[in-house]
């Protein structure tokens, strides 16, 4: 069907103005936060209501339509990236905060709404909700479920999985499913953990209830500078093994620290090789017998330099640093390429040392910032777009990142999600049948394939055509990365 059609269709149940077909207003949304891909969608509809919604996709269904759904559009792995001769669709005026619960301590939310709008409602009770990614104050909860995101603070409290108890979905057909439920426990199969993370390609979420957690009375930070990077890796491992589980634990090296400060003024120790950010939060005194503990064991990993925070100003400020590593990077090099892998902690010094290795090899700059608690790595390379083949060579640096995590005993992902920046990378981390019991889950829920296509998980194809050429070239068991 040409896209006029299906406009013209639009207009019979969506305002004019909730329709976009011109090239001029088709471009805010050729990409999401991963720029270097990008691609004018047929059409973009910006529906207000769940009644439009399914009328939508229905449409779609009916006309075999593609269909991608769009939240805020600060993901950064393509996830959202349109369809050429499909519609997108933005659920960001479905941005109600529907009603919150102090009592069951659970918030229902539209997934237009911004992260931390939830928090910013729920301190009137003195709760809040815990995943905190640094996007938190764009990005919206609907794109927090399908990514799966995290944050800061996703070492203790966990991922957007561990902190929802239910979601409203409707299918590419339109109908509406209730998947999870109020209590903690529901019966039968676990599709709220499938749902979570799913890359908006099995089904569109209309409305998540969320937990909520009471703000702790007290949190304190501890800022350790060290003079060696593995030194600051092998602390993370240390912190861990003393059964301590701090409410957040993240790590910048040099580039990244003097990055950070010159934007910021965070206070952070530019004499530093590396620093991390160690949190406790709790009662009074649980803070201050976690914090006196970690202390030591900075100590005795070899801190150059100890620093805890005094009061809430300062904590929030050291944190402000951490969160403004991304846009720093944009203050520092034209371009960058945010990674996003996961490993054993026991292995974070080794593949710091292996990306600095990469860096050298292929001469590219990479700031590393991460969750060193439960090693989720952010390396984000440095390049310049305008520079001929600097765009591919950042692509084939990161890549040989992921392949890294997945020898080290990882994951190519933690919170960014798949989309199509790491879809050859699946074809080295999954077998043949794990891959094809994704595409009968995929099918099970949209059998046509409409929604969000071309994501997340390879057809066999295209594995078949990517380990030939990587036989071919001898790069699929590893061979020209740094050995552990």
């Amino acid at each position: 069907m040409s896209v006029q059609t299906l406009v013209d269709q639009f207009r019979s149940f969506l305002p004019r103005e909730a329709i976009l077909f011109e090239a001029e207003d088709l471009r805010p949304y050729e990409c999401d936060g991963l720029s270097a891909y990008r691609q004018l969608p047929g059409a973009v509809v910006l529906p207000q209501t769940e009644e439009q919604i399914v009328k939508i996709l229905q449409l779609c269904h009916a006309t075999r339509t593609p269909l991608v759904a769009r939240g805020a559009g600060t993901g950064l792995s393509g996830g959202a990236l349109p369809h050429a001769q499909g519609v997108l669709m933005s659920l960001a005026k479905l941005n109600k905060i529907i009603a919150i619960d102090p009592l069951a301590r659970t918030a229902r939310v539209q997934p237009g709404v911004r992260n931390l709008a939830i928090s910013e409602a729920a301190a009137l009770y003195g709760l809040y909700y815990a995943p905190d990614p640094s996007s938190q104050i764009a990005c919206s909860i609907g794109g927090n479920v399908a990514e799966n995101s995290g944050g800061v603070h996703c070492l203790k409290y966990g991922l957007t999985v561990h902190n929802i108890l239910k979601l409203r979905v409707l299918t590419i057909e339109g109908e509406c499913l209730e998947i999870g439920g109020d209590s903690l426990d529901s019966a039968g199969y676990d599709l709220l953990a499938l749902m979570t993370g799913s890359e908006g390609m099995l089904g569109i979420v209309i409305e998540i209830t969320v937990k909520l957690l009471p703000k702790p009375e007290k949190a304190q930070l501890v800022m350790t500078a060290f003079d060696d990077v593995l030194k600051a890796g092998n602390a993370v491992a240390n912190v861990i093994a003393a059964g301590i589980i701090p409410a957040g634990m993240e790590m910048m090296d040099k580039i990244t620290i003097h990055a950070v400060e010159e934007f910021l003024h965070a206070g952070y120790d530019l004499n530093a090789a590396a620093i991390l950010l160690c949190e406790s939060d709790g009662s009074a005194e649980e803070v201050a017998d976690e914090i006196e503990r970690i202390q030591a064991i900075m100590q005795q990993s070899g801190a150059t330099g100890i620093r805890t925070s005094r009061d809430e100003a300062e904590r929030l400020k050291l944190w402000a640093g951490r969160k403004a590593a991304f846009p720093a990077a944009g203050r520092v090099s034209p371009d960058y390429y945010c990674m996003d892998g996961t490993i054993p902690r026991k292995r974070l010094a080794e593949v710091l040392h292996g990306i600095d290795q990469l860096s050298q090899q292929y001469g590219l700059r990479c700031m590393n910032v991460f969750h060193a608690g439960d090693g989720n790595l952010h390396p984000l390379i440095l390049y310049d777009a305008n520079r001929p083949g600097e765009l591919e060579k950042a692509e084939e640096f990161g890549g040989k990142i992921l392949e890294m995590c997945i020898h080290a005993g990882g994951t190519i992902t933690g919170e960014h999600g798949v989309g199509m920046e790491k879809i050859n990378q699946m074809c080295i981390q999954f077998k043949t049948d794990e891959l094809q019991i994704f595409h009968a889950v995929k099918a099970a829920f949209d059998p046509l394939g409409l929604l969000n296509p071309g994501k997340a998980v390879p057809t066999l194809h295209r594995c078949a055509e990517l380990g030939a050429m990587h036989v071919h070239h001898g790069e699929l068991k590893f061979a020209d990365l740094p050995r552990f």
